[in-house]
């Protein structure tokens, strides 16, 4: 597998650190909100890249953290009268709930910055004992021009980013670029005990830790979203490498930004919305499918036009399970002909292609494709005639493929109306055979209220979703 690194700026072969086993970190959010679609890229992206080298056959330990304390939160808990810990405690459990709803698997550890504390003392302590970090009143700094590689991610020197930066200038800082390990306490904020007094960690400090407390001091993936290169992931590799004296991670993946009808997401502009409002509108699968249309290093342009295309496209798929499913209950359990394993040459053949795009730095929109090429494979080719064998092979290619990337995977029979639907059916059934075609058109019109469109073939009366 090839996996592009923003650190070379190329597609590297993906060569693990211990032999089968994968080490992954992914920045999480900082919980106090529900999360936005931009947000969902990078979740959505990286689980996939789990999903996928797992089914490749890596064993991955995947970290996924939550910033849990920060100006953002403290500010909503002033707001509300209520503590720092009881806006992020409420904010996890409904990041769960939408993560969930765009298939967004819960990581192997998601660590949370007030749970890691006493790891994040003990490590800028060790940055100041190593000469890499100085006390500054009740802060802490990391000393940036200690660090001879700072840059070397974002692929700047010191002096542009020092003009460059958007920083918070401290003038007793010995440079601008320095940036807290370790705040002091404020009036109405949390903290924490310290050698250097009550206070609360970096942002930057807190992910270096949990990565190095749950992965150790070399791993072999950190990902995040493009925003995150400069400066949290920089700050990341300058404070993790001075502390442990190795590279960080081997490999730095970013996915691109998110457009909205053209334009760049912003509350200023009013064009910022969270998943939960997309769910809203569109079950949590399409906002997923719509996400992997793109490869994950583009930008995307995120539109009602575009969602209601993803859903579309999302319902062929489902639509093609379904005819398959009721096709293997209608199939006849005979001997595969010599035709039909001609076909599953060509299914074996779509698998390949699908494997080679997502090895390709992780392709999901080309992948995509290979599956709809299946799709049209099994439209075409499964009838009444089709053998059992036949049929469930398809139907078992379709499935694994779609498992890989989550997406077309909900069963019909987990519907709660499903009862209802086949008992409209065959009433619908009976109706047409008494040649009351009346009563058939209004029972087809009470199934299209409910969304189910129906269509009758030689084996029978098919429905999916609209």
């Amino acid at each position: 597998m090839k996996i592009y690194n923003t650190m070379t700026m190329k597609k590297e072969e993906f060569k693990e650190i211990e032999k089968g086993k994968v080490k992954m970190y992914s920045c999480g959010p900082t919980v106090y909100n529900y999360f936005h679609i931009g947000n969902a890229r990078p979740f959505i992206v990286f689980d996939i890249l789990r999903s996928y080298l797992e089914y490749i056959g890596y064993e991955v330990t995947f970290v996924q953290n939550f910033t849990d304390v920060d100006d953002k939160i403290i500010k909503k808990a002033n707001e509300e009268g209520i503590s720092a810990i009881e806006v992020a405690d409420k904010f996890i459990d409904e990041y769960y709930k939408d993560a969930a709803a765009i298939g967004i698997r819960k990581a192997t550890v998601h660590p949370r910055v007030t749970e890691n504390i006493k790891e994040i003392i003990g490590f800028i302590q060790d940055l100041i004992d190593k000469g890499f970090a100085y006390v500054l009143g009740g802060d802490v700094y990391f000393e940036v021009k200690k660090f001879d590689e700072y840059g070397k991610l974002s692929h700047k020197n010191i002096d542009e980013l020092v003009s460059g930066a958007r920083i918070d200038v401290n003038e007793q800082k010995k440079s601008p670029l320095d940036f807290a390990l370790w705040k002091e306490k404020k009036e109405g904020e949390i903290g924490w005990d310290s050698p250097w007094g009550v206070g609360r960690p970096g942002w930057h400090i807190e992910c270096s830790v949990m990565s190095n407390k749950y992965l150790g001091a070399n791993i072999d993936i950190h990902s995040g979203g493009q925003d995150l290169i400069f400066p949290h992931h920089e700050n990341e590799i300058a404070q993790s490498e001075c502390k442990n004296g190795c590279t960080f991670a081997n490999y730095w993946m970013h996915n691109g930004y998110i457009n909205i009808d053209n334009v760049k997401m912003s509350k200023s502009l009013g064009n910022f919305f969270t998943v939960r409002d997309v769910l809203k509108v569109y079950d949590g699968d399409v906002l997923r499918f719509f996400m992997l249309t793109s490869h994950y290093r583009s930008p995307i342009n995120y539109s009602k036009d575009l969602l209601d295309s993803a859903k579309s496209s999302l319902d062929r798929i489902k639509n093609c399970k379904s005819s398959l499913d009721f096709s293997l209950q209608k199939s006849q359990d005979k001997e595969i002909s010599q035709e039909e394993k001609d076909i599953l040459a060509n299914v074996q053949g779509i698998k390949s292609t699908f494997i080679e795009k997502m090895n390709d730095d992780l392709n999901t929109a080309d992948a995509i494709t290979a599956i709809f090429d299946l799709v049209k494979l099994a439209n075409t080719s499964v009838n009444e005639n089709s053998s059992k064998t036949f049929v469930q092979s398809i139907l078992s290619m379709l499935n694994e493929l779609t498992a890989v990337l989550n997406i077309a995977n909900t069963d019909k029979a987990e519907s709660e109306d499903t009862g209802k639907i086949e008992e409209l059916i065959e009433l619908r059934n009976q109706a047409k055979k008494a040649k009351d075609f009346a009563k058939a058109d209004e029972i087809r019109e009470e199934l299209r209220k409910m969304g189910i469109e129906i269509k009758d073939t030689r084996q029978g009366t098919q429905w999916s979703k609209i």
